[in-house]
Order: C-alpha cells, then structure tokens, then sequence
C-alpha cells in the first residue's frame, strides 16, 4: 500500500481544504468545489502507478474544464489574474482569491507548480500541440511574466480608480478575451519557438506567484546517484528544462518543475 500513499496524502489535503472551507464560510459548494479537484487529483497519481500513459491528461480535463467551463463560462467567475486582483481590492476572501491561495500562493510549498501539469487550463489545450518536448534552447524571456503580472494589476486598479460601474460583467468578459489571448499567444509562440510551453516559460503572470513559493516545494523529483547513468534521457524530455539529476533547490530551472513526471518515465534505471 505504501505506493498509494501519494494519491491517499493528496486526497487528504484537498478534503481537509474543503471542509475547512464549508465549514467556515458556511457554504457546501467548497465541499464540492475542492473535493472534486481532490479526487481528479488522486486518480490521476493512482493512474500514473498504474502506468496508464495518459494519467496527466486525465487529470488536466477533469479539472481545466470544470474550472474553464464551469465555473468560468457557467458560473461567470474570473479564476484569472484579473478576478484575483478583484476580490483583493473588494477585501473580499471568495472565488479567485481562495483559488490562488489554495493553489498558486500557498499550494505549492506543498506540490510546486503541479497546478501548472494538471490543472491550468491554458497548459491543457498547449499540450495538445505538436512540441511536447522543447526543439530549440531556451530563450532569455523570462522578464515577460512581470510586465503581464504589472498590467493585469493595473488594468484592475484602472477600473476601481476611475470608478466604472458593473466591474462584475467587466471581469466576465475580461475572462473570456484574457484567454482567448492567451490561447492565440500560446499557440503563435508553441510553433514559432517549437515549444509548447514557451507560453508558460515567457509570458504567463501566475508564475510570479509559483516560482518563489515552488523553490520549498515538499513534492519534488529527485535522484538516486547511485542508479543514475548520466544518459541524458530526463534532460531532453522534460517540456521545462528542468536538470532533475541535481537534487539542490538551486538546480537549473528548478522553480519550473510541472511534475509531469516525463522524466521518471524515460528514465531506464529508475533513477528518479
């Protein structure tokens, strides 16, 4: 059973989430909301031992549409950026605020970026393209991410500060072109830089969030010494350009980890 101890933990801290939630903002649908999340979580890590090959993708449709069509379309709630920074300065703890807290602020000191491997659901239409691993050297673009971080907090402050009425329906339909932009953008930069990933290394804001916290993570890939042949292998599949064989926190574009567990799959001594 101790190889089931990974789904069973990331069950637990979702539901201990959930019913902490339900409990102290006497509403159940966070029962729901993170009970879900939790258990497409830990089906997708029991898939995974199971080595079903598609476990990741599972897990990425189970929640990026829930997210995407449920909760964005259906319910009309910004999970963007731009909803966070909203019920920020509304000083209200609910929808995008509880989001980024539980999965991009406080989340990965627990799981690092996992958010960004099975739950983002820009990355889950990327991923559907043909650069699952990267064709060409990463690119010195990483400064992007702060001036999309920087405008999406101004954009809100903007509205506030001028005072615009119904900002609600302005944060619905900021949600729907935010990521009809950020799909065009993705898909343009996955085939000029041969990367389908290249959106999430350049240009996403969420990642000013997730790279310092994710530099603690507990949940992190690492490497038997003794097993390891230095084939190369983890290195050229990983989408991230992460070296997993060094086991520091301060290995090449460790803060970029997705867990996609690429690496564990190529690896032919099961070194990590």
């Amino acid at each position: 059973m101790r190889k089931y101890l990974l789904p069973i933990m990331m069950l637990a801290i979702f539901e201990a989430v959930a019913v902490t939630l339900w409990l102290t903002k006497d509403n159940l649908f966070y029962l729901f909301n993170f009970s879900y999340i939790g258990i497409a979580i830990a089906l997708g890590v029991f898939l995974f031992i199971k080595n079903y090959k598609h476990a990741r993708r599972v897990v990425q449709l189970l929640v990026g549409l829930y997210m995407l069509v449920y909760l964005g379309l259906i319910s009309q709630e910004n999970m963007q950026i731009e909803g966070f920074w909203y019920y920020l300065f509304t000083g209200v703890f609910e929808a995008a605020t509880i989001h980024y807290a539980v999965a991009k602020i406080f989340g990965p000191l627990i799981f690092g970026r996992g958010w960004c491997g099975y739950a983002c659901w820009t990355a889950m239409v990327l991923d559907f393209l043909p650069y699952k691993t990267p064709k060409e050297p990463r690119r010195k673009l990483g400064f992007i991410r702060y001036i999309t971080f920087a405008a999406s907090l101004i954009f809100v402050a903007a509205l506030f500060l001028a005072h615009v009425g119904n900002i609600e329906k302005l944060m619905f339909w900021s949600f729907i072109i935010g990521n009809v932009l950020y799909y065009i953008v993705g898909i343009i930069l996955a085939y000029a830089f041969k990367d389908n990933r290249a959106f999430c290394k350049y240009i996403c804001p969420i990642t000013v969030f997730l790279k310092p916290m994710s530099y603690f993570a507990l949940i992190r890939i690492k490497c038997d010494k003794e097993k390891c042949i230095s084939c190369g292998k983890c290195k050229r599949v990983c989408p991230m350009d992460v070296d997993v064989t060094d086991n520091s926190r301060k290995r090449e574009n460790g803060t970029e980890c997705i867990l996609c567990m690429e690496c564990t799959k190529s690896c032919p001594k099961k070194a990590l």
